[in-house]
């Protein structure tokens, strides 16, 4: 015996972090309502607003509760309002914006200056010694903060400022100005807040101006592709699906006698070489066309989610061919729904 217990690994009841990023007019506010409203459904969801009860507005659309959260925007403050929202029970918490707890009145940013003054004063060459020091208790409460908001239970979805940057780039021995590259961003735009933050998002999006409320993919793995398009706007569908796929498969695991406690058997060389076997292109093509008839031919919008739980389960298909069928899913429901 190792004395290390295993259990089969089971995608259930996971806690969704989601980034949307952009500057004003990009439909962040309204684009997370609509996602918040399908990973809800039924249920009122909450929205943490320090933009001058901005979310308010959206209060004849959709059915969720609100907090006004005011200066100063401490990571602390941050921290407690989205404890208290999760122990409150909503199973979606909306936080528009996550850009004040860095650059907002009293963050993160203003905090690292405070204890600047208090170290050093006006002595400039002090101020230069302590800049590294300065940054301690304020990173160290937004550590805390982030800890706080990977142990919710409900979905978050993270709304953020972005700004447009550029950077001066030596090229053939001249220097160019071109738009800055960015692990956190896309296509010169930057999300305002602490640079680790969004690689604990499970996905996260660029919105833009001139096309509000389209997703520009940051973050995106391949098993949440499907649920987003590159030409439709962010809407409850989206929500809808990325909740369906965070609930998981306990049913499943049931069945195969997952979480038994069983000590891991020893997995023989030989078999975890082996190639794994081709996909057979007849076999997958027959699939596609046997699902894209059960969604077309959906009488109700049950009948029609069925039929894509049917293609999510279906391992025969290829992620490519999951995505064309869940575009094909997404716009039978909104007919169904009676949208345009």
């Amino acid at each position: 015996m190792s004395g290390y217990t295993f259990r089969r690994a089971v995608r259930e009841k996971v806690p969704l972090i989601i980034g949307l990023s952009g500057g004003t007019g990009s439909g962040k506010t309204y684009s997370a309502m609509r996602m918040a409203k399908g990973m809800a459904r039924e249920k009122p969801f909450c929205v943490i607003d320090t933009e001058n009860g901005r979310a308010s507005h959206y209060a004849d659309q959709f059915q969720f509760d609100v907090l006004d959260l005011r200066a100063p925007f401490s990571p602390d403050a941050y921290a407690k309002a989205i404890a208290a929202a999760d122990k409150a029970g909503y199973p979606v918490i909306v936080v528009d914006s996550m850009s004040h707890v860095w650059a907002g009145d009293g963050g993160v940013l203003d905090w690292q200056e405070e204890e600047l003054d208090r170290m050093a004063k006006d002595d400039y060459q002090r101020r230069e010694a302590c800049k590294m020091a300065a940054w301690i208790k304020p990173k160290m409460a937004h550590k805390h903060m982030m800890q706080t908001l990977l142990q919710v239970k409900a979905h978050l979805i993270l709304c953020f400022r972005a700004e447009e940057k550029i950077e001066m780039v030596k090229v053939g021995g001249k220097l160019e100005v071109r738009k800055k590259e960015s692990l956190i961003g896309k296509d010169g735009w930057v999300p305002i807040c602490e640079k680790n933050v969004p690689f604990e998002a499970t996905c996260s999006f660029l919105l833009l101006a001139s096309n509000p409320g389209i997703p520009h993919p940051i973050k995106l793995q391949e098993q949440h592709k499907p649920f987003f398009s590159p030409t439709d706007c962010i809407d409850e569908f989206s929500g809808e699906q990325l909740a369906k796929w965070a609930a998981g498969g306990t049913e499943k695991a049931a069945k195969d006698g997952a979480g038994q406690g069983l000590e891991a058997p020893a997995i023989p060389q030989q078999a975890s070489d082996a190639p794994l076997p081709q996909p057979d292109i007849f076999v997958q093509s027959s699939a596609m066309a046997d699902h894209e008839l059960m969604i077309d031919e959906s009488e109700n919008l049950s009948k029609a989610q069925s039929a894509w739980q049917d293609v999510t389960a279906d391992t025969r298909l290829t992620s490519q061919q999951k995505a064309e069928l869940y575009q094909r899913y997404q716009r039978k429901c909104k007919t169904l729904s009676g949208k345009k």
